[in-house]
């Protein structure tokens, strides 16, 4: 799985495969939608308008878990394949329970629909979204397949320390959306400008870079052809100490906090 990919939130059908297609254009072969974004078909054929072997391309989508009886195995299994449908390919490379919700407890029934999911094939890897290190421990005691990535709000300011270990222990990749926060608000702060104007590089670019000497997987999100190409510029440069320290302590800060819901308590 590419360390760098493009994400389709907020992404109307209509515009995603012109968005897919420039971000192919420009480098990306990892692509992540959702069912819940309502674009699987843009992004579909946006991937087959590029040109590119199948092979070449990692695409994700996710399981929108909103009614109570979507957890249910005949329906689990329809709504993957309607995504199937919708992007136009025989496989995913990455399929994901969107959000958790504790609450209900249903993440432990659609896991084993997942297990079977990955089993056939159709999904080469399979994991989670949004879970927090208690709803990992329980999926651990439940199933013998560990969630190969839980994608997660995750930025300097609001770092996920705990749950990063928790998935160096158990062995699953951290993947963050909404890599650089709300954008203005984390890009703006003196700190990160300071990095950026030493390097010479956008805040955006030493943030990404901050996912990246991480270890974090990252899909930031743009439809600006330019920004595009520049997220993904980030591999001729490196932050020092310095550099990882001060973007670092923007999650200790006043300004540190999530700004996505809390999975703890979202219910849909």
């Amino acid at each position: 799985m590419p360390q760098l990919g493009f994400g389709v939130w907020q992404v109307p059908d209509a515009e995603a495969e012109r968005a897919v297609g420039i971000a192919l254009d420009a480098g990306y072969r990892s692509i992540d939608t959702a069912s819940i974004y309502g674009n699987e078909t843009g992004t579909g054929k946006g991937i087959a308008g590029s040109g590119l072997p199948r092979e070449e391309l990692f695409v994700t989508t996710k399981l929108w878990n909103g009614p109570s009886e979507t957890w249910r195995r005949d329906n689990v299994l329809r709504e993957f394949d309607a995504s199937l449908e919708k992007l136009g390919l025989d496989y995913i490379d990455l399929y994901l329970i969107h959000w958790p919700r504790p609450m209900r407890e249903d993440y432990l029934a659609i896991w084993r629909t997942f297990e079977e999911i990955a089993e056939s094939g159709r999904a080469k890897a399979v994991g989670v979204s949004n879970f927090r290190p208690a709803d990992l421990r329980r999926l651990q005691a439940e199933s013998p397949l560990v969630p190969a990535v839980n994608q997660v709000e995750l930025h300097p300011l609001f770092p996920q320390t705990e749950l990063r270990a928790v998935h160096a222990e158990l062995g699953i990749a951290t993947e963050a959306w909404s890599p650089l926060g709300q954008g203005k608000e984390l890009l703006a702060l003196p700190a990160v400008e300071a990095v950026a104007a030493k390097h010479g590089r956008s805040a955006a670019q030493v943030v990404l870079r901050w996912h990246v000497q991480q270890g974090v997987i990252a899909i930031p999100k743009s439809v600006t052809p330019s920004r595009i190409s520049e997220n993904l510029d980030v591999f001729g440069f490196e932050l020092d100490g310095e550099d990882v320290a001060a973007l670092d302590a923007l999650g200790s800060g006043p300004d540190g906090r999530r700004i996505g819901p809390d999975p703890a308590v979202f219910d849909v």
